[in-house]
């Protein structure tokens, strides 16, 4: 999960309008199903609400370590050296400290979902790729990962807007 895969739903999607869609991602977030690196987990405690509490309080869950656990850290660690090395063009750090185009912290979580064989979920734009621009869409095509967008993790965690005429409340 990419930070902007919670953050800017959020921003469009207020926990105060959609409380149970919001609840359902902290509950999948509490059964260990979310994982991120140290990096992207450091953005995401930034992300208010009963999801920023969620992240908060399941860190040991949420983060792999590496040199600790029985996850492929080794993998992970060749697809990051690979992917610097291969990508550095298109790395902001490594190319003069570009916002356009793809960075450290981004690349790790492609790098991680890439090592676990999980989807990236992410609501980055997807954009044109350049010589010199990439971000995380075109890098996820690169590294043949799948990436979601938000609503796809939806589908694919089961969320069901259970929200009916029958149960609407109008409160003006």
């Amino acid at each position: 999960m990419d930070t902007s895969g919670l953050s800017n739903p959020l921003e469009v999607m207020p926990e105060s309008i959609y409380r149970p869609m919001w609840e359902h991602v902290s509950n999948v977030i509490d059964a260990g199903a979310v994982v991120v690196t140290q990096e992207i987990y450091l953005e995401m405690v930034r992300i208010p609400g009963i999801v920023g509490s969620c992240v908060k309080r399941n860190r040991s869950a949420l983060v792999l370590e590496i040199g600790e656990g029985d996850w492929d850290w080794e993998g992970y660690v060749e697809h990051t050296s690979r992917m610097q090395r291969e990508l550095g063009h298109l790395i902001s750090e490594f190319n003069g400290g570009s916002k356009r185009t793809i960075g450290l912290n981004d690349l790790s979580i492609i790098a991680l979902e890439k090592t676990l064989e999980l989807p990236v979920v992410s609501m980055e734009a997807e954009g044109q790729q350049s010589e010199k621009k990439a971000r995380i869409p075109q890098v996820c095509a690169m590294e043949k990962v799948e990436r979601l967008r938000f609503n796809d993790f939806l589908e694919r965690v089961k969320f069901k807007n259970e929200w009916t005429a029958e149960t609407a409340v109008l409160d003006l």
